[in-house]
């Protein structure tokens, strides 16, 4: 098979590990139909396929042996520690452990010098991790029974620890084993036993004696024709359309304006290619039934439950909140589940540790190389200020009882442009991951991102904020003191990103990149508390 994959590769110029990926998942589809097949009263028989494929994509196509043999010993580590350690600090032992291993492989990778047409075990170590740590918490949280815990949690837990197969079977489920998505066992545990689809309260009885909520196969086979078109987008256009062009000599000759749209073009080039691999796994997932979340008012199936990006909330966000909430999504879900409110002391606000720990494993998560942390770290700060002009500007263009003025789609349409603006940029390092390359390109765009980041901050933090508390005011429009919080009041998470609707995302919150307003104000306090020392 191998030479068939090299024959396609020197006709197409497409590496062969990435013709096999793409393959892999395209040849998820019949598989998938395969194992609704299954009887439900035979979930050994279904955890057992799904390791059998698993082990066909990663072993028999991919020639993985020794990752899945990490994979198995982090597997197994997991469910002997979380099986036999009861004490509180049982879930970061796991943490620690997937984290450790993934990151050593992130670094064997980097010095390897694999390329991005390299596919190794890395990825799906990357997916591991997050559903190993989840397991983890799950656990944690179906047996300490804390009244602490939010919908998504106290939904998610684990009462009845799950036999051996049965943990293989959620850890190996094979349409996500390549680029996830992840989502939480309890949910696997009820599509392998047939009780994940509830009744439709609207349909009529013939629909609701049905085996499978209606719409599965079209909601799979749309997400699949996306999939394919942005892929073969990639393939006719992105190919050539890498952040590496930035450097070039020709990029230098380009006016500015001719430098911002060029490098809109290269990201919306690159992004493709995640569109399409993410697309087709979520298909494959909706076709085994995962993908059921439940109902709408009007009575249609909804199939979001392994959502993993929203194409439209990216590329016209009205502003970067928006656009990080749909990129990722499950990621997100899995930082601020998993990390984000596990470090937070009980009856503690977030503080400066919690983000600063968020954004770290976020970073680690991704890789070794600093371009992820230029990145991540922007994306902060990016935050930060799209929540500074949210929360003084946005009222400018709306009634005093909230409702949207004439101008409102000024602010939408400034919005857009400025979330696109800053697109490109920010994920310039991400792509270039050198420090040394990722300067450069920054420099060669007049590092307009930062320019365009810092003024609204610099501006609110030097007196803008009580200006325009004073312009609403005479408006009618009194903002919220976010300083008199009650004690022990929940933070809302105001720079995470927040899913709207999100699977296991309560009240749609989801973070992305740790809150960096908060960070800021901790470390201005800790340094005027070290004035006061000097």
């Amino acid at each position: 098979m191998d030479a068939l994959f090299l024959r396609a590769s020197e006709l197409g110029g497409v590496a062969p590990d990435q013709l096999k990926l793409i393959f892999s998942l395209f040849v998820a589809y019949p598989l998938a139909a395969l194992f609704t097949s299954i009887p439900a009263s035979r979930p050994a028989l279904r955890h057992i396929y799904n390791l059998a494929v698993s082990a066909f994509f990663l072993i028999g196509l991919l020639h993985l042996w020794s990752g899945v043999l990490q994979c198995l010993a982090s597997s197994a580590f997991t469910y002997l520690v979380a099986y036999y350690v009861r004490a509180p600090y049982m879930p970061w032992i796991i943490f620690v452990a997937a984290m450790g291993n993934l990151t050593l492989n992130h670094t064997l990778r980097a010095l390897s010098g694999a390329g991005y047409d390299v596919v190794d075990i890395t990825g799906t170590q990357m997916v591991l991790t997050m559903k190993l740590t989840t397991f983890a918490w799950n656990v944690f949280d179906g047996r300490h029974q804390s009244p602490d815990l939010d919908t998504s949690q106290a939904a998610a837990k684990i009462t009845t620890f799950p036999d051996p197969l049965a943990f293989l079977g959620y850890v190996f489920f094979f349409p996500g084993i390549l680029v996830g998505p992840t989502f939480e066992y309890i949910y696997y545990e009820q599509l392998v036993h047939g009780t994940l689809f509830t009744p439709n309260p609207i349909a009529d009885k013939t629909a609701q004696s049905s085996r499978l909520p209606q719409g599965r196969k079209r909601a799979a086979y749309t997400k699949f024709a996306q999939g394919a078109f942005f892929l073969g987008v990639f393939a006719l256009w992105g190919g050539g359309m890498d952040y590496d062009r930035i450097l070039t000599p020709e990029f230098s000759q380009k006016s500015f304006l001719g430098r911002y749209f060029f490098t809109y073009r290269l990201g919306l080039a690159q992004r493709t290619k995640y569109y399409g691999v993410w697309l087709l796994a979520e298909g494959a997932s909706i076709l085994t039934g995962l993908g059921f979340n439940g109902y709408a008012k009007t009575g249609e199936t909804l199939w979001n439950r392994t959502a993993n990006v929203d194409i439209m909330n990216i590329e016209i966000a009205p502003n970067f909140k928006i656009l990080l909430d749909s990129w990722n999504m499950n990621t997100n879900i899995w930082l601020r589940n998993c990390v984000y409110k596990r470090v937070t002391p009980k009856g503690k606000k977030p503080g400066f540790s919690s983000s600063m720990i968020t954004f770290l494993t976020s970073a680690f998560w991704h890789g070794i190389h600093i371009g992820y942390y230029l990145s991540f770290f922007l994306g902060g700060f990016i935050q930060y200020s799209n929540r500074l002009m949210r929360q003084y500007c946005r009222p400018l263009f709306l009634t005093p009882d909230g409702k949207s003025t004439q101008y409102k789609p000024i602010y939408d349409a400034l919005g857009i442009l400025a979330s696109s603006a800053i697109l490109g940029y920010v994920v310039a390092p991400f792509q270039l991951l050198d420090l040394k390359r990722s300067i450069l390109a920054w420099h060669r765009l007049y590092w307009y991102g930062h320019i365009l980041v810092a003024l609204p901050i610099i501006f609110f933090l030097n007196g803008g904020k009580r200006v325009m508390r004073k312009v609403l005011a005479s408006r009618g429009i009194v903002l919220p003191d976010r300083r008199k919080r009650k004690p022990g009041a929940e933070t809302p998470l105001t720079s995470g990103a927040v899913t709207p609707g999100a699977p296991g995302a309560p009240n749609g919150v989801a973070l992305n990149v740790p809150p960096v307003e908060m960070v800021v104000k901790e470390a201005s306090a800790a340094l005027q508390e070290s004035k006061k020392d000097i």
